[in-house]
């Protein structure tokens, strides 16, 4: 059965669509007599109102974008429970879009928001992303944009981060401190800023502590697929490191794994911490040392700014950029 729209509804009526919008606002210009006709005949054939027909109307679909890498990371999940906090007072729908940390998933999902379909995006750009064009083409089409967490940094719009380069500062400082001479940066990107930065800091910190730095001390992982094959066999290498630290929370759980089945005991052969916001970070075996990003912050802080986007075309968003510390929660795998 075909959906009952306007038209079927002003073709029973003999009435002009725009009759029928308006009675069904309860237009003062609408007769009341005509208002109970059109009333009536929508109940009865169970007439739904399409909130996306009339927002193209009204150049408003009260919904925006979320396009995320993945959502098995705790911190996206954490950080959709801020966006959403902020756009349900502004009676706003949530669309979320998972790139699956592709390149070519995200360009088609923004395609796909030029359309009218959405209001303005956050979003947080895949590991393979290293291109603006499909970012320059929703500023074109006047459609406000808001980077959180992962960041295009040839865009100039509003960007809500955490301290990336301090963090991976303090975490290898942190190893060092408890008796680290080899530590190890495990990435899963090259390019992916967030990324870079943590790598920088942890490099700084070797360098102001007089430990030689190795190509072989960063180790990428880009594929999920192969990363704990990849992170066993430097395990299993000669050069095992002494410390590690997960860049990204999906390593963690290859690392445990790896390091139980080769029988290596945390944190007595190899400390670990990561970059994590995971609620089972106290209760892993050993307790893990995080990085925790403040991730509910940085979703309200990135819907707020994008709605100041929405709502008034004036707002300038390319001067709001926002770092919002992470904190080092130390546990049992670093100790």
């Amino acid at each position: 059965m075909s959906r009952v729209n306007i038209k079927v509804l002003a073709d029973q009526l003999q009435l002009s669509v725009s009759t029928i919008s308006k009675a069904l606002r309860d237009s003062y210009e609408i007769s009341d007599e005509t208002k109970k006709k059109v009333l009536e005949l929508a109940t009865r054939l169970n007439y739904v109102p399409n909130p996306y027909a009339s927002s193209l109307r009204r150049k408003k679909s009260k919904t925006i974008a979320v396009v995320l890498p993945e959502v098995a990371d705790n911190f996206f999940s954490l950080a959709i429970n801020g966006i959403q906090s902020v756009a349900e007072t502004k009676g706003y729908h949530v669309l979320i879009y998972l790139s699956h940390e592709k390149f070519a998933n995200e360009k088609t999902i923004l395609e796909d928001c030029q359309s009218g379909r959405v209001d303005g995006v956050l979003i947080s750009i895949s590991s393979e992303t290293n291109s603006a064009d499909h970012i320059y083409k929703l500023q074109e089409n006047n459609i406000p944009v808001v980077f959180f967490d992962r960041e295009q940094e040839a865009i100039e719009t509003a960007r809500v981060t955490t301290n990336d380069f301090d963090c991976g500062f303090l975490a290898a400082n942190h190893l060092l401190q408890k008796g680290c001479h080899k530590p190890a940066f495990v990435s899963i990107s090259q390019s992916l800023p967030i990324c870079l930065n943590r790598v920088n800091g942890f490099k700084a910190a070797l360098h102001k502590a007089g430990i030689p730095h190795y190509d072989n001390q960063i180790i990428y992982c880009p594929d999920n697929d192969d990363m704990y094959k990849q992170i066993k066999s430097i395990l299993q290498s000669d050069q095992r490191p002494d410390g590690l630290i997960a860049s990204v929370e999906k390593i963690v759980t290859p690392v445990y794994l790896a390091c139980h089945e080769l029988h290596i005991r945390i944190p007595h052969d190899i400390k670990i911490i990561a970059f994590a916001s995971l609620d089972t970070a106290p209760i892993l075996n050993p307790p893990l040392t995080t990085i925790t990003q403040p991730a509910f912050e940085i979703g309200k802080a990135a819907a707020t700014l994008l709605f100041k986007g929405i709502e008034k075309s004036s707002f300038d968003l390319s001067k709001e950029k926002l770092v919002i510390p992470s904190a080092l929660i130390e546990r049992e795998s670093t100790m």
